[in-house]
């Protein structure tokens, strides 16, 4: 059974640790625990529960009467929500919960049904990127299983996948992208969403995929002469020194263009070496892609 703190409740629901206190008060949805210390944790169903009536609520129900629905009837209700919104956060808090209970078939249909009306693109963005944020979060503070998120993330990678083998782009263009990830990040979705969307629009990429030693950047990059290289960096080793890596980049590939991205070029506050690009959101990486 996962436990969750009342911080996580608000992180992942958007609603307010005070809100919440004052519903436990109000209402019967919410009864929590305690652990010796006297911190309140929630269960599972509890966090799906603060879910669900937090959508409701954003779109319009008040609490009170949500407070006497019936389960089936809170589903028909959430189901009935028609604001794209809304629609895009229901299927969030369905991964969400499907991640929790370790529901895997309900977890890939969930993406499969997306996926089939929306397409690939828009299934990363609208929802698979904002579940991860909430994944983020929990992976920050120790309350989801190493086995659930390795669950997950590997349906997601295989849906990009699969995608990318079936792309045929009308489009066409003279560049190529050498894509990567450093050693000791191992993250790829980012990076494989990225060639997803290079070859999407005609791009030739060459895709050497996580942990890749430095060398071997430089072997490739003497035999195919590609005209970008791009890295995505989403959770770097502890002992990573990012300015050593971007100057051995600018080093060893002074006449290519690099692009980095990833949370951590928000932070970093030095001087970028010539040749190296920043680019600090997913439209940001999009734009730049779209103009080569």
């Amino acid at each position: 059974m996962n436990a969750f703190t009342i911080k996580d409740l608000e992180n992942l629901s958007g609603i307010k640790a005070h809100t919440i206190r004052i519903w436990e008060q109000r209402y019967n949805f919410l009864k929590p625990q305690r652990t010796t210390t006297n911190i309140r944790y929630y269960t599972g169903d509890e966090l799906k529960t603060v879910l669900n009536i937090a959508l409701l609520n954003k779109y319009g129900f008040k609490v009170s009467h949500i407070d006497k629905m019936q389960p089936q009837e809170i589903k028909e209700r959430i189901l009935s929500l028609s604001d794209v919104h809304a629609i895009q956060e229901r299927y969030v808090n369905d991964l969400m919960q499907a991640m929790v209970d370790m529901d895997m078939d309900v977890f890939e249909s969930t993406l499969s049904d997306y996926i089939a009306t929306k397409g690939l693109e828009r299934t990363v963005i609208q929802i698979i990127f904002p579940f991860l944020e909430k994944i983020g979060i929990l992976w920050v503070t120790g309350h989801i299983i190493p086995a659930q998120e390795h669950l997950v993330t590997n349906i997601i990678r295989q849906k990009i996948i699969v995608a990318i083998d079936k792309t045929v782009s009308p489009l066409s263009s003279d560049k190529t992208v050498l894509l990567f990830l450093p050693e000791a990040e191992h993250h790829e979705l980012g990076l494989l969403f990225m060639n997803y969307i290079l070859k999407s629009r005609g791009v030739k990429t060459i895709y050497l995929g996580s942990n890749v030693p430095l060398k071997d950047i430089m072997f490739t990059t003497e035999l195919k002469s590609p005209d970008i290289i791009y890295t995505h960096l989403t959770a770097t080793a502890a002992n990573f020194n990012f300015e050593k890596f971007l100057q051995n980049i600018h080093q060893q590939f002074p006449t290519i263009k690099t692009v980095v991205s990833g949370f951590i070029t928000q932070q970093y506050k030095k001087k970028v070496p010539p040749g190296i690009e920043f680019k600090t959101s997913l439209s940001d990486v999009l734009q730049f892609f779209s103009s080569i």
